[in-house]
């Protein structure tokens, strides 16, 4: 995409961290944004604030886990503006599953694949059938992470099984929408370098009650200053990067039709790089940690 004033973009888990980021980028570059997230409250005061920014923006509460919400924000979005050129596919959610892996319950690996990884299906099941008949050039970014898109880490099998999905879905969705010389870009988005601050860690506030335990919890649910430590633990650069600059990222990624979103750094280049080097010689994955 070349052309960006007048034209629309949705982002789901746009009204707050990098969703809201990317809002605010794509409405300085003169779109018009539709917000989706699962809360009312913080849609409503990220469109406002969008608004009072001169943006043209709306919003509709949204549950990406399911088709029909989706679907409703699809027709929200053409009804008031007409056209959909990028897709965000952004929401996502930390499971804070307790334990490991085989002790983890149904529903904290259901919550999560289904707002991480169906949330993505539902997105490109939605939109692209319209984005296509629409004929205009247009981009999707899906939202993956270093955290299972490059390499994972141990403690997070969830979150990083979700998000490997995702970058595999991502790479098939442009193969196929290259395959039929569609006018659509796609891009797979690592937000980073570092780490970033975020509301992934406040998940567990807006689970849905069909998704929750029927067993209480036994242990803390992560938070800001145990993930601090954690990363410390593991040699991870605290140096936290602004959603700012991931929006920035995908702005330029957008316009040049870059698929891989991924900022320069030298450790995660080198966590690629030992990974790549892990499989080519058939040997332990020596990239994770024990």
């Amino acid at each position: 995409m070349k052309q960006f004033t007048d034209r629309v973009a949705v982002i789901t888990g746009g009204a707050g961290g990098v969703g809201a980021a990317m809002a605010e980028r794509f409405a300085t570059a003169g779109m018009s944004v539709v917000i989706a997230d699962l809360a009312e409250d913080r849609v409503a005061t990220t469109v406002a604030k969008l608004a009072g920014q001169g943006a043209r923006a709306i919003g509709l509460p949204t549950d990406v886990g399911d088709l029909a919400s989706v679907e409703a924000l699809r027709d929200a979005a053409y009804s008031h503006f007409g056209a959909v050129h990028v897709l965000c596919n952004n929401a996502g959610v930390g499971a804070g599953a307790e334990g490991k892996m085989w002790e983890h319950t149904l529903n904290d690996w259901g919550w999560g694949l289904n707002v991480n990884l169906w949330g993505m299906i539902h997105g490109v099941k939605a939109f692209v059938p319209a984005m296509l008949e629409g004929g205009e050039p247009g981009h999707i970014v899906n939202t993956s992470s270093g955290n299972g898109g490059i390499a994972p880490l141990p403690n997070t099998a969830v979150y990083a099984t979700s998000k490997a999905a995702v970058t595999a879905f991502t790479e098939v969705l442009y193969g196929q929408l290259h395959s039929i010389d569609a006018n659509i870009g796609v891009s797979v988005l690592y937000p980073g370098p570092n780490v970033l601050k975020t509301g992934l860690l406040e998940s567990s506030g807006h689970r849905p009650d069909a998704w929750a335990n029927d067993t209480p919890r036994t242990t803390p649910y992560t938070t800001i200053a145990s993930f601090d430590a954690a990363m410390l633990a593991a040699g991870v650069d605290l140096t936290y990067t602004p959603v700012e600059f991931v929006a920035e990222a995908t702005f330029d990624a957008i316009r040049a039709n870059r698929f891989w979103i991924l900022p320069e750094s030298e450790r995660i280049d080198q966590r690629i790089r030992t990974r790549a080097d892990s499989m080519l010689a058939r040997s332990q994955p020596t990239y994770m940690e024990a």
